[in-house]
């Protein structure tokens, strides 16, 4: 297959446009549902009005399909690679789009909103790690956080393109915002079919000289004998001769301890997903003209134009972490971010609770504030950390683990959301800011810091062992490196 010829930062700038265009789907996914849900026009006439509970599992049994998709990465990823898995699931959202776009039953919506998941999941779990893989240390986390951007990009066009088409009667009004996510799945797939896999995939599966020429491609060398090539070669083989001295790769690897850490990589990678999870993330982002309107009494046609608006400003806070990740860490961000999340919340709660009208405006613009600080930490870094924090010998595998996991919260919240809003109201938003008080000091204990290392470098913070160790000296090993 034809590779496009680049070198250097125009080859780093395509695969990162690969891995954006896959988040942008995911983005766009996320958010079609929520202006198409929730309201009395053509969707629910033509799918026999879903009550609260059905409009959640219309949306979150999606989720399910993202974590069936994300444990056939765990079993099969290592083996397809990181670039056919990426192709993998932009067809497979392809054949979903197309059962949903046809859709006249509930059952045959279902079907397709749980295959298009599965493509999702394949997604989702492989291209953190196929950027992650084919970047350098230096700006690894800001490449990585870029795609959580325009994840967020994608749910802006699902909410505005949803409430445009509000104001049109017929099928059109869902099917065009349905089928729509054709057109990102098929440039995806486009993409993906030109570009070059990660050099440390192909030389971990025997592919050598391959490898080393997508290395040299990477670096900008016109030869594969070039000396940064080979010195970079050889710490990738090192770092893997540690890693497979076992022999062939066994799944009882994965609860290993000592110096390797891989069981507490795993943790950490499982982590961080629950955590996002659960910080009421996907409450608003899939959620928000039903959270605006059942919980602040607001109009459905201004709840529509204010999820369209929360959408923006977590577009725009989402640009923050591209100058900040880099440069304060992961874990300074993840810790302002949950602190920020939680008075949010309780200041939402406080709000709501008097019952006024001015009370209800105001915890409107609590939420704004709340989406400005999860673009800040807990948007890109669960994305970016499972990657990092892994070896190359475990990486699809850790990476598609917190991804199921990530999936099957998302799954749970989003399938609640609408009947505890129903049930509990604004008490709701109290759950949401307890977890974010306790995402604080569980991170300072026991999340190192990344920033700047190289993946292979990565290794050094777990030679201590224990399930702290490493944690407050990773800032001096970054340094060192």
């Amino acid at each position: 297959m034809w590779i496009v010829p680049l070198k250097g930062k125009y080859l780093v700038w395509a695969i990162t446009a690969c891995c954006c265009q896959g988040f942008l789907l995911l983005g766009y996914d996320q958010g079609v549902m929520s202006g198409i849900i929730g309201a009395t026009n053509q969707f629910g006439k033509d799918f026999g009005d879903p009550d609260p509970t059905a409009q959640g599992l219309i949306v979150a049994i999606y989720d399910i399909g993202c974590v069936v998709g994300s444990l056939i990465v765990f079993v099969f990823g290592e083996a397809i690679g990181r670039k056919r898995m990426i192709m993998s699931g932009a067809v497979t959202m392809l054949i979903g789009t197309a059962i949903m776009t046809s859709a006249t039953t509930r059952a045959q919506l279902y079907v397709g909103r749980v295959v298009s998941g599965i493509g999702n999941g394949f997604n989702a779990s492989s291209i953190p790690v196929y950027q992650s893989e084919t970047c350098s240390g230096h700006i690894r986390g800001t490449l990585v956080c870029l795609n959580s951007t325009v994840t967020i990009v994608g749910l802006v066009i699902a909410y505005w393109l949803d409430y445009g088409l509000s104001f049109v009667n017929g099928p059109i009004q869902w099917r065009l915002p349905i089928g729509f996510q054709a057109v990102f799945a098929l440039c995806l797939l486009l993409q993906g079919m030109v570009l070059p896999d990660s050099p440390r995939w192909l030389i971990a599966h025997d592919r050598r000289e391959e490898g080393a020429r997508v290395l040299a491609q990477l670096e900008d060398r016109d030869s594969i004998d070039h000396p940064d090539v080979v010195q970079k070669l050889k710490e990738i083989e090192f770092s893997l001769e540690q890693e497979s001295a076992g022999g062939p790769f066994r799944y009882a690897e994965l609860l290993q301890g000592g110096p390797l850490g891989n069981f507490r990589r795993i943790c950490l990678c499982i982590g961080i997903n629950v955590m996002q999870q659960f910080t009421g993330a996907n409450m608003i982002n899939y959620l928000a003209p039903i959270v605006y309107q059942n919980t602040m009494g607001l109009s459905r046609d201004l709840s529509l134009i204010l999820g369209g608006c929360t959408a923006i400003t977590y577009m725009l806070a989402s640009f923050i972490p591209l100058w900040t990740v880099d440069r304060y860490g992961r874990r300074f961000l993840l810790m302002v971010s949950a602190t920020g999340l939680s008075l949010c919340f309780i200041i939402t709660s406080i709000l709501l609770s008097t019952g006024s009208r001015p009370a209800a405006y105001g915890a409107t613009a609590m939420i704004f504030v709340f989406q400005i600080f999860l673009g800040l930490g807990f948007l890109p870094i669960p994305w970016l950390y499972p990657a990092e924090i892994s070896t190359t010998r475990i990486r699809a595998r850790g990476s598609s683990l917190s991804s199921s996991f990530n999936w099957l919260c998302t799954f749970t919240v989003v399938q609640i959301t609408p009947i505890a809003i129903a049930n509990i109201d604004w008490r709701v938003f109290v759950i949401f800011a307890i977890f974010n008080a306790l995402w604080v000091p569980l991170v300072y204990i026991f999340f190192p810091e990344t920033q700047g290392l190289e993946l292979e470098d990565i290794d050094h913070i777990f030679e201590k062992g224990g399930i702290t160790g490493g944690v407050w000296s990773s800032t001096r090993i970054c340094l060192i490196i």
